[in-house]
């Protein structure tokens, strides 16, 4: 739990317009991991110019006559970036694990073992993924105070929108979700 008793692992972060931090401008986080040591999330709404495709040759595996061989990698964040993060429904049923997998309970998994991705590479492992290069971290206490200071809105966190929703519609789609209109926020912090 969070130093100030909330928890939003499994939520949505939506940057609020006027984010100062160009890096998260319009972006949606998925939050993995949040605690009083801080937080760990995923952007899921900025792709890259490499497919997986081209992220499985530069790891020597292939991902021939896969249906997910054209779909973009993401810039998951600013912490390290050169290493990869596979987002993905749980895996649970089928009884395969991963050697590096975190559970966000309630929510998806996230692997960051090579494992998932041989396992794709051979037609197994998870149908429905987002690979990532880099993750968004915050220190304890770092998320709590954004928020404070209007930085971001939080929401409960829906797999279609990161596996079925275009991404150009992922940040209006998080908004709905609250029963936002993107048009109707404004930048400045108010205080009645």
């Amino acid at each position: 739990m969070a130093s100030d008793g909330i928890n939003l692992t499994n939520q949505f972060l939506i940057a609020m317009p006027g984010m100062a931090d160009d890096t998260f401008s319009g972006t949606v986080v998925y939050l993995c991991e949040h605690s009083e040591k801080g937080a760990l999330g995923l952007v899921i709404n900025k792709p890259i110019d490499i497919t997986l495709a081209n992220l499985f040759e530069k790891v020597d595996l292939s991902l021939e006559g896969s249906d997910l061989a054209e779909q973009p990698v993401y810039f998951g964040g600013p912490v390290q970036t050169e290493r990869g993060f596979v987002l993905h429904e749980p895996q649970g049923g089928d009884g395969q694990s991963f050697s590096s997998t975190l559970q966000v309970p309630g929510g998806l998994e996230m692997t960051t073992s090579k494992d998932v991705l041989e396992a794709m590479s051979h037609g197994q492992g998870p149908r429905r993924v987002l690979v990532t290069l880099g993750y968004s971290g915050w220190s304890a206490g770092q998320l709590e105070d954004e928020i404070g200071r209007n930085g971001w809105l939080t929401v409960a966190a829906q797999p279609d929108v990161i596996f079925d929703t275009p991404v150009d519609q992922r940040y209006e789609r998080a908004l709905g979700l609250l029963g936002i209109d993107p048009r109707m926020l404004s930048q400045e912090a108010g205080h009645a």
